[in-house]
Order: C-alpha cells, then structure tokens, then sequence
C-alpha cells in the first residue's frame, strides 16, 4: 500500500524540525520535491540559489529523511575552499609518496561518504579539471585515489549546491555539460529571502531560540521591526538575518521581545560592509520603508531626501558656498538652483536658508 503523502502543514512541521523553517506557501513545491527526493536515494539532487539561501541545511534534511542513507555520514566539501592542487586527493584520497608532502595515505571524502551522502557546496567553483573525474565517480561509482592504479567502488549519493546558474557556465565552457546534466536530475531552487517575506517572523524566532544562551525568552517581535525586515534587502539571506539575530541577542539586556531598537542597536556593532551591506543601501531601504508606511510618491521621497541632504551640507560650519558645492560634487551655480527649488522645504535645508 502506498505512504501517504504529507500534507503542506506537515511537510513545513518535518522540514522545520530538521532545521529548515519556513511558513511561505510559495516554499512548498520545493519542500515536496526535497521530501520525494529523500525517497529515490540514489538520486542525484542539484540545489540552486543565492548563497546564504538554506541549501546545505537542506541538503542534510534530506539525508536525515533517506531511510537508507541516514545512519551513515554527511559528508560536506565546500568547493570555492578546496586548492586546485589537493582538490583531487580531497575528494579521492591519495597513497603515500603520490606527490610533496604525502608522508602517509589518505582515503578521501568520497570514501568517508560511503553509504551515505555527499554534499558539494558551490560546486559551480569545482576545478574544470577535475570535473571530468567526478563525472566518472557519479557514472561508475568508482573512483581511484591519487597515485595509485587500483579502483574502489563506493555507494555515495551526491547532492549538489551552486550559488549562481551554471547553464551560463556551460555555455561559457567553464563548466562541463556532461558533469552538469548528470548532476541535473532532481533540482530544487531555493528564492532569496527578500522572496520570503513570510518566513521572517519564523526565522527570527528560531534564531532566537537557537542561541536563547546570549539572551532568554524573546517570544515576540514588535510590529516596526517586522515592518523594517519586510522591506530589508538581505543580500546575505538567511545567514546575515541569523548572524543579526545572534547580534541582537548578544546586545540585548532586558525584554522579551525584539524591537527596531534593537536591530539599530547591532548595526552599529556590524561595522560597514558588513553582511554585503553598504551605507547606500541602508539609506534606500530607510527610503523604501517610508515610502510604504508613508505612502509617499518616488518622486517627492527623492525631492525630500535631497532636500535633507542639502540642509546638512550647509550646516557644515566653517564652509563656503564654493566648497559646499565641491563637497557636493556640483557647481556653486547648480547648489544655488537647488537651494532655491528647494528653499521652502521642511527640514535641515529651511533651517539652515533661514
């Protein structure tokens, strides 16, 4: 008699369990497929998206679902870490004396898979010329380690993650179109989190109870940070919210709820940069929020921001209006045209005409 399948509420409860939460109906085809994929276990499974996105969280889901995979090893390679020079004994060990500096033998993770699961993360930075190699490996289930003449079977399911498209690849020549289709049977594509906007409150507050040990008992979130979240890039994805989130744990002294305060307050720990974002990006996103909780047009949020720029720049003390203009990166004669549409606007730059 055939298993039934699971119902959408209860593929998200078993996927959120195995560490990858989420609540977007628009994850549940995905879910679905992991959960299938779990089934034929000796399938190849290729996962696509932005890096930062879950893949290696639910590639492991996906092995603790293999009924015949899951008591044996997870064994992840990461790829983009791996040298060109060693990438080959990495992956298929090597014997002694096989090249400088190999004083023993070394079975490889392909052998330390065996019977489990292997997980190539980033694989779209796999040296094209071991790629050929691992074709043989997926094909075969054989593979050879460095410097020897004998071949060792090994019963290993792959699951594959690229954090960019490789058909671009392919067509480019920097990836292998054999390698490619025969990691191409099941493929999952995980959205970025700015495409999961529903996940957020979820997210936050399993990562909350992940690391209750920098503060205890957050149970809610306060509706401004929620609001702020829902219009944050997050150009890390799921990563950079749980790194944030530990920040905000680390910082916090009292409550049990987080609030934008407190997402201000880890910024400033994060130093620029950080997390992929940059000073303009956090001013487009102040301007987005205002835009939706406003309801202002683009037009007359740009016209302000401009005009609160102004304002502070003349209120640089100890400036002319040449050197405004020069700190502006415009002529003295286009900071007097703007100062003058502008001379009636609320703000910095009326305070500071006035």
């Amino acid at each position: 008699m055939a298993q039934a399948k699971p119902t959408a509420e209860r593929l998200r409860e078993i996927f959120c369990g195995l560490g990858f939460v989420t609540t977007c109906q628009s994850m549940d085809p995905v879910l679905h497929c992991a959960y299938k994929a779990a089934q034929v276990s000796d399938t190849t499974v290729l996962l696509q998206g932005e890096t930062g996105t879950g893949k290696q969280v639910l590639a492991r889901a996906i092995h603790s679902l293999d009924q015949k995979r899951s008591r044996f090893a997870f064994v992840t390679v990461h790829c983009s870490t791996v040298t060109e020079t060693l990438a080959e004994s990495e992956l298929f060990g090597h014997r002694k004396g096989s090249f400088s500096g190999a004083d023993t033998a070394r079975a490889g993770l392909f052998q330390a898979a065996d019977k489990g699961t292997i997980f190539l993360d980033d694989i779209n930075d796999l040296p094209l010329y071991l790629q050929p190699k691992l074709l043989d490996a997926l094909q075969r289930g054989i593979i050879r380690a460095l410097g020897s003449d004998r071949e060792t079977a090994v019963d290993v399911r792959v699951i594959a993650a690229a954090n960019q498209p490789l058909e671009p690849m392919v067509a480019a020549g920097a990836f292998r179109s054999d390698l490619y289709y025969r990691l191409n049977v099941i493929r999952l594509s995980l959205p970025p989190l700015r495409e999961r906007a529903e996940d957020l409150p979820a997210l936050v507050l399993e990562f909350a109870r992940r690391h209750a040990h920098l503060h205890r008992g957050i149970a809610s979130l306060e509706p401004e940070l929620l609001q702020y979240l829902q219009s944050f890039p997050f150009n890390g994805n799921v990563r950079e919210l749980e790194n944030a989130v530990q920040r905000m744990l680390f910082h916090k002294i009292d409550g049990d709820s987080l609030s934008r305060a407190d997402w201000v307050d880890q910024q400033s720990y994060a130093g620029p940069g950080q997390e992929g974002e940059d000073e303009i990006a956090q001013a487009a996103n102040l301007l987005w929020l205002a835009m939706r909780t406003r309801g202002l047009p683009l037009p007359e949020l740009l016209r302000r921001a401009e005009s609160e720029v102004l304002g502070k720049a003349l209120q640089v003390q100890g400036k002319t209006r040449r050197e405004i203009a020069e700190m502006l990166h415009t002529s003295e004669r286009t900071l007097y045209h703007k100062i003058s549409s502008h001379r009636n606007a609320d703000g910095p730059l009326r305070r500071a005409a006035g």
